[in-house]
Parts: structure tokens; C-alpha cells; sequence
């Protein structure tokens, strides 16, 4: 990071360059690393052609460069408390730079926090807009279990599951992060307008397109890629086989971050895509403490999980042996206890005395039987262990 912010031309040509140049491309992107912001505005201000475009695509390019007014877009970006920030700015997250000559122009952002230190600490929770009841829950239970926790919930503010992680970290009295694929200045769905709108106030807005500018398919493929540079992990909570929530989870694998998939129904298409990245690399996740445990720092677990404890669990081995060897119904003799149970016929005794005393097993004259609470047997009859 530099100790000092870009220059004042800097910033305004990656201001101007932010109408000029579509996210992610890499190609703008190398123009941008070989010759400089300042040179690449001028270039095509002064219609001096930079290599690896073709005469029409040039000649676009040039177009909308000649529309470009930086500071007007400044001006209406401040007008709704955004703002510009771009590499060299101590805001800017330096973990965007893993994306290289795709790395963003720079970003709009809405909101008081600082940028570059809630993505230190942040995971993307991303999937299906026409989600599920279940697909939804999962989403808020686990946005709002990561915020409890100190950890930034950064999603797409769409519907369904995008709308479910914001709501869940909002309610939990969290953080959380919406990156846009259009002007942070025109709230997109119009449905999530007050959502939006909270998330202003309470969190941060954040886009690669100037104000004014509308979403298209390709802004939203590679907004996918901003989520999931931010963030240290991305976890899909329902997909399809074809979604731009499993592309997240794709560029969050090939930047070396983790990539996680709540399961679903095997019977259900909206978890097909989660189920196939969780076949490849993807990692298994169903609470905030598992997904911790993977993004977090060392010693960060999740509480291991076993089933209900009950009585006999708390038996030594030789008592749980004996209790074993005793019929599902009726009585058995000392001797024969001891042969089911691989012991002599004192140790039996001893055990059986235990196991009274414990209230597992009761005496009938010479015989042992069990009791009430430990009938119906363990094995349910036709049963299998």
C-alpha cells in the first residue's frame, strides 16, 4: 500500500476511466499497469491507439471517453454519501490486487466504514434468487451466526439468498457489505431498494460502475469476482448447476480462498450446483462455527459434534458387556450372563450388583433381568446394530 494517495489526475482519470472501461477487463487492465491512468485517458482522448483492441472497439472506447466527466460523477456519488476509491488509497483492499490486470478501475462506495478493514475480516454468503424456505433460513441463520461473531457478511444484495445473508447480519446487529453491479447510486433489485438503503447506513454499498449506470449480465458475472476477492471464503447456500453464485465460488478457488457449499436435498435442482462444487474442492458447511473454523485464525474451532448422551454411554466397558449379555426379555443365571459377556462368573456378579445399583438391571431369585427404563431392548426385534 502506498504511504501517500494517488495524485489528484490520478484519481480523476481512474474516475473517467470507471465510464469507459467494462469490470474486469484485462485488457484495460494491462493498459492501466504498463502506461498509467493519466496516459490511458489521454490516449484515447487524443486518439493515439494502445495495443490489443480492434479499430471498432477502439473507436468505442474513445466515444464514451469523450462522455466522460469525473468530477461531475464525483459530485453525484458525494451527493449520496459515496465515494471514490482507488489502488494507493489506504481504503482500497489491497486483496483486490489478486486479481491482477482484471483488478477493479477503482470502486464507488456508499457508507461511513472503512472498506480495506471490513474485508480483512469477511465472507461472502451468495446463491439462488428464487431460493427456497429452506435455501433462505440457512442463509440468515448463518449471516447472522458470522456477525455474532465479528465477521463482515458480504453478498450481492439480489433476492433470495443475497437478500436472506443481508437481513441475517442486519438483524444480528452485524456488518455487511453489498456489492453492486451497477451505480451504488440506483439501488438494484428495485425491490431491494430500502434494503439497500439500510445497508447505506448501517453498512457499506460498493460498485465498480459510475452513478447512473444500469446492471447487464456481464456486469454481474464479473461483480461475482469482486465478492469473492474481498472476502477470505465464499459459501453457496443453494445453486444450480449454471449460476453466478457458483461462479463466485469458481474465482474464490482460483484466488486461493475458500469455497463452501451448504448441502440440500439430493432431490432438489436448486442444490445441484452446491452438491457438485462439494464433490470437487468445495468444503461442507452448515453453521457460522464451521465456516469460521475454516476462514479463521488458528484455534477459531467449531464445537465437535456427537449424538445425545445417554445413561449407559457412562458405563465402563466390562458393565456395558455384561448389560449386553442380559435377554431383551426375561431372566438369565450368573453362569450364563458370564459366557455372553467374555468373563468369569464372580466379575458377572460384581457387574450385575453394579448395574443394580445403578437402576439398569433387577434380581428375580437366582436370575437377573433388565429393568423397565432399559426395555424395549437397545435393538428394536428384526433390527440391525
Amino acid at each position: 500500500m502506498s504511504a501517500a494517495p494517488p495524485p489528484e489526475d490520478e484519481r480523476l482519470a481512474r474516475v473517467a476511466l470507471t465510464r469507459v472501461l467494462e469490470p474486469g477487463d484485462p485488457i484495460g487492465g494491462r493498459w492501466l499497469r504498463e502506461v498509467g491512468s493519466c496516459e490511458v485517458l489521454r490516449r484515447l482522448r487524443e486518439e493515439k491507439p494502445l495495443a490489443g483492441v480492434t479499430v471498432r472497439r477502439w473507436e468505442g472506447l474513445r466515444a464514451r471517453a469523450a462522455k466522460a466527466r469525473p468530477e461531475r460523477d464525483l459530485e453525484v456519488a458525494r451527493g449520496v454519501g459515496g465515494r471514490f476509491v482507488c489502488p494507493g488509497d489506504a481504503e482500497w483492499p489491497v486483496t483486490l490486487d489478486d486479481l491482477g490486470d482484471a483488478r477493479p478501475v477503482g470502486l464507488w462506495v456508499r457508507g461511513r466504514p472503512s472498506l480495506r478493514m471490513w474485508a480483512l475480516r469477511s465472507v461472502a454468503v451468495v446463491g439462488a434468487r428464487a431460493c427456497t424456505e429452506y435455501g433462505a433460513h440457512m442463509a440468515a441463520a448463518l449471516a447472522a451466526g458470522l456477525a455474532e461473531r465479528g465477521w463482515v457478511v458480504i453478498s450481492g444484495g439480489a433476492y433470495g439468498v443475497d437478500g436472506a445473508a443481508h437481513r441475517g447480519a442486519l438483524g444480528a446487529g452485524g456488518a455487511t457489505v453489498a456489492v453492486l453491479a451497477c451505480g451504488v447510486d440506483r439501488p438494484y433489485p428495485r425491490g431491494h431498494a430500502e434494503l439497500i438503503g439500510r445497508i447505506a447506513e448501517q453498512g457499506l454499498v460498493v460498485g465498480e460502475l459510475p452513478p447512473g449506470e444500469h446492471p447487464t449480465p456481464s456486469r454481474f458475472i464479473q461483480r461475482n469476482r469482486v465478492i469473492a476477492a474481498l472476502t477470505r471464503g465464499t459459501v453457496v447456500v443453494e445453486a444450480a448447476y449454471r449460476s453466478g453464485a457458483l461462479a463466485t465460488a469458481r474465482s474464490a478457488q482460483e484466488l486461493g480462498r475458500f469455497a463452501m457449499g451448504v448441502p440440500g436435498p439430493a432431490t432438489s435442482g436448486l442444490s445441484g450446483g452446491v452438491h457438485e462444487l462439494l464433490r470437487g474442492d468445495g468444503v461442507l458447511v452448515t453453521d457460522a462455527a464451521e465456516v469460521v473454523e475454516l476462514v479463521g485464525d488458528m484455534g477459531e474451532l467449531a464445537p465437535a459434534r456427537r449424538g445425545p448422551v445417554v445413561p449407559r454411554d457412562l458405563l465402563t466397558p466390562g458393565a456395558q458387556r455384561v448389560l449386553a449379555a442380559l435377554p431383551a426379555r426375561g431372566c438369565a443365571v450368573v453362569r450364563d450372563v458370564a459366557v455372553g459377556a467374555g468373563t468369569t462368573e464372580d466379575d458377572a456378579i460384581g457387574r450385575l450388583y453394579e448395574l443394580q445399583s445403578l437402576g439398569f438391571v433387577e434380581r428375580h431369585g437366582d436370575g437377573w433381568q433388565l429393568t423397565r427404563q432399559v426395555n424395549p431392548p437397545v435393538f428394536a426385534e428384526g433390527g440391525g446394530s
